[in-house]
């Protein structure tokens, strides 16, 4: 996924692809090979050549809004230049021939899960519906395969860009 923000004041290209736990992060052309934990609601570890980072992030990547991001001991403005983009992005699921990745659009519960881990689902199947605003959006499946994980409940309050399945 490309995305154009603004880092502390300085506006640049950011590339983001998943492969399987690793993220690999190209801001204004430099790249990052990391691995990421989620160390809780805001925090995270990152792993990066040997050497581990704690992150915080305050805020939510929203319309226009800035996000503070701290890394170590350094601060961070970040501000998407355009928010549409990054959401249809996180809508369509990022496939292709590997993995494809179902996200929640927007903040929401989850309301029903229609399938269940390591079953195979079609292209089109109905995956999870999040209720949102008191309108249903049901999450369908971008392409045939196995649905190999599934991070949803019933009940469960998701954020957007939430990640609730992966097919294969």
């Amino acid at each position: 996924m490309k995305i154009r923000a603004s880092i502390s004041g300085e506006e640049v290209e950011v590339e983001i692809q998943r492969r399987g736990a690793r993220v690999i992060a190209s801001v204004a052309g430099r790249i990052y090979e990391l691995e990421l934990k989620h160390a809780s609601d805001r925090d995270y570890l990152i792993l990066n050549e040997g050497r581990v980072f704690n992150c915080r992030v305050d805020g939510r990547l929203e319309s226009g809004s800035a996000v503070d991001v701290v890394v170590g001991a350094a601060h961070h403005t970040v501000t998407l230049v355009d928010p549409k983009r990054l959401r249809s992005a996180l809508g369509a699921g990022e496939h292709g021939d590997g993995a494809a990745k179902i996200a929640a659009p927007m903040p929401g519960k989850v309301v029903r899960v229609l399938v269940e881990a390591g079953q195979k689902v079609e292209a089109g199947d109905g995956i999870v519906v999040v209720e949102a605003m008191k309108m249903q959006n049901e999450m369908k499946a971008p392409k045939s395969g196995i649905l190999v994980t599934l991070n949803a409940e019933v009940g469960a309050t998701v954020n957007g860009g939430d990640l609730l399945a992966v097919i294969e």
